[in-house]
């Protein structure tokens, strides 16, 4: 069933919140069980004396079974009456602490599982931290060596190639390829990625890859729109492309100071290889995504 688009993303609102904010409601939860345990004790201790007075009194009973000899009571028997009589006051004692300790066990819990979310989200933030340098330095190195360095140092300072006509010695006019950085050298994201042969949604047909760019990136938009969120590593999954583990953290937040919108740097007029792309010169391309950043909130995140 389609729900509406505004309770679609109330829902995913919701779910996202509650996951962002997991390590505090469990902590939170937990320490508001843990006082409930402690009422709940108190309360139970309260009923002690009532049942130690029943304990007590059938312990007399015993002892005067025992003086009156004409009644047929041994020491066995005696034994056996305290021993089932001691196990009767231990489970009334259970009965009445069971909910202090059941309730105080799942807020222990709970304060635990908290900082076990909390603790693996600080251990893949700095993994991605680890692995974002020396990730992106390896992924230069693939680009070299795919393409070349020329493309590399083109794509890094936004150099451009342009072929323009000079005079020789001899007066006779002669092409001659300069190259320029137009504006500011454009740095490449670290969650740019080639979308090329690699990926098992890559086709040879360069109208096709275009389509299916164009149409993976409407329909990120519109997961965004309705869920509220939306990670890098939905993305990527989109795409073909492996996920990371900054993929986890990064992404895109609706009603945030970021775009409001997926962007996956398809027209860039001022990138001559995209421009070819688009105009179905070249079958791969090299996205560089307009995310917002770490969207969870509870990390900072510097880029």
């Amino acid at each position: 069933m389609n729900l509406p688009i505004g309770v679609s993303r109330v829902l995913g609102t919701v779910s996202f919140q509650a996951k962002k904010h997991a390590p505090e409601i469990f902590t939170c939860a937990g320490i508001i069980g843990g006082v409930g345990a402690t009422v709940l004790a108190c309360k139970a201790t309260r009923k002690i004396d009532g049942i130690l007075n029943e304990k007590k009194e059938v312990e007399k009973n015993i002892e005067m079974c025992l003086a009156d000899h004409e009644v047929n009571y041994t020491q066995e028997d005696a034994k056996k009456d305290i021993y089932i009589t001691t196990v009767q006051t231990g489970v009334k004692l259970l009965k009445v602490y069971a909910p202090a300790i059941i309730l105080g066990t799942v807020s222990v819990a709970s304060i635990l599982f908290g900082q076990r979310i909390l603790k693996k989200r600080y251990a893949s933030l700095g993994a991605a931290y680890l692995a974002l340098d020396k990730g992106f330095k390896n992924y230069r190195k693939n680009v070299v060596e795919r393409f070349g360095e020329q493309v590399d140092k083109e794509l890094k300072y936004n150099i451009k190639a342009k072929e323009i006509v000079e005079k020789d010695e001899n007066g006779k006019n002669v092409k001659k390829t300069v190259y320029t950085v137009e504006g500011e050298p454009k740095e490449i994201s670290p969650y740019a990625r080639f979308f090329e042969e690699s990926s098992d949604q890559w086709h040879k047909d360069s109208e096709y890859n275009l389509m299916f760019l164009r149409k993976q990136q409407d329909y990120a938009n519109e997961m965004l729109q309705k869920r509220g969120y939306l990670f890098l590593n939905d993305v990527y999954s989109m795409l073909g492309i492996p996920k990371t583990k900054a993929g986890q953290v990064v992404g895109w937040k609706w009603n945030s100071e970021g775009d409001n919108y997926v962007d996956f740097g398809i027209y860039d007029v001022t990138d001559e290889r995209k421009r070819a792309f688009v105009n179905g010169l070249e079958r791969n391309i090299l996205l560089d995504f307009n995310v917002d950043g770490n969207i969870l909130g509870n990390l900072e995140w510097e880029e």
